[in-house]
C-alpha cells in the first residue's frame, strides 16, 4: 500500500514533468554572464566613439558620422550573443539529455520576439530620423518587457531581471546624457548577476554531479 511520502513524490514528478513539457527551463546561466562581459565591452567602444574622452559629453559630430559604426557594433554584439546563448544552452540541453525544441521553447522564443522586434523597428525608425535620445531608454524597456513576457515559460528570475531593466529605462529617460551609463548597467552589470545567480544555483550541481 502506498504512504503519503510516495504519493506526495508522484505528485512531485508530475508536476515536473508538466512543468518541463510548458516551459523551458535549461537556460544557461554562464551565457548570461559572456553576454554581459560582451555589453562591457561594446559599451567601452562606443564611449571611445561617440564621448570626448574623460567625460561625458557627446562629440560634436557623433550623431552625423557614427551613426553607421554604432549600429555594426550593436549588430555584432547582438549576432555574438545569440550564438553563444544557443551554443550554451544547446550544450546544457544535451548534458540533461533533454528536448530543445517544444512547446515551451516555442512559446518562450514567441513572448521573447513580439517585444524585442516591436522595439528595434520603433528605434531604427526613430534613429533614422535623428532622434538619438530614446536608444537606450527604448533598448532597455522594450528587452525589460521582453523578459517579463516570457518569464511564464522559463525561470522566475527573468521576470524579476525585467523589472530592473524596464527601471533603468526609466531613469534613463529621465536623466538625458547618461544612456550609455544605464546602458552598462542594464545590459551588462545586470547580466552578469542574473547569469551568476542562475548558474550557482541551478547548474553549478548539475556540473558536479
Amino acid at each position: 500500500m502506498k504512504t503519503t511520502d510516495h504519493y506526495l513524490d508522484e505528485i512531485k514528478e508530475i508536476r515536473k514533468m508538466m512543468e518541463h513539457s510548458t516551459r523551458f527551463l535549461s537556460l544557461s546561466g554562464l551565457s548570461g554572464i559572456l553576454v554581459g562581459t560582451y555589453a562591457l565591452i561594446g559599451a567601452f567602444i562606443a564611449y571611445k566613439l561617440i564621448y570626448i574622452p574623460g567625460s561625458l559629453y557627446y562629440r560634436e559630430y557623433y550623431s552625423n558620422e557614427v551613426l553607421g559604426e554604432m549600429l555594426l557594433l550593436a549588430a555584432a554584439l547582438l549576432v555574438i550573443s545569440f550564438i553563444t546563448i544557443v551554443w550554451l544552452t544547446t550544450s546544457k540541453v544535451k548534458r540533461k539529455a533533454e528536448k530543445f525544441w517544444s512547446a515551451g521553447t516555442r512559446m518562450l522564443l514567441i513572448n521573447l520576439a513580439i517585444p524585442l522586434v516591436t522595439g528595434g523597428l520603433f528605434i531604427l525608425i526613430f534613429l533614422f530620423r535623428g532622434v538619438y535620445a530614446i536608444v537606450a531608454p527604448s533598448c532597455l524597456i522594450f528587452y525589460g518587457l521582453a523578459l517579463v513576457n516570457a518569464a511564464k515559460y522559463t525561470r522566475r528570475e527573468i521576470f524579476f531581471m525585467g523589472l530592473l531593466e524596464i527601471i533603468l529605462g526609466l531613469f534613463s529617460a529621465l536623466f538625458a546624457g547618461m544612456g550609455l551609463l544605464f546602458w552598462v548597467i542594464g545590459f551588462g552589470l545586470i547580466h552578469i548577476l542574473y547569469g551568476s545567480i542562475m548558474y550557482f544555483r541551478y547548474e553549478r550541481k548539475t556540473l558536479q554531479a
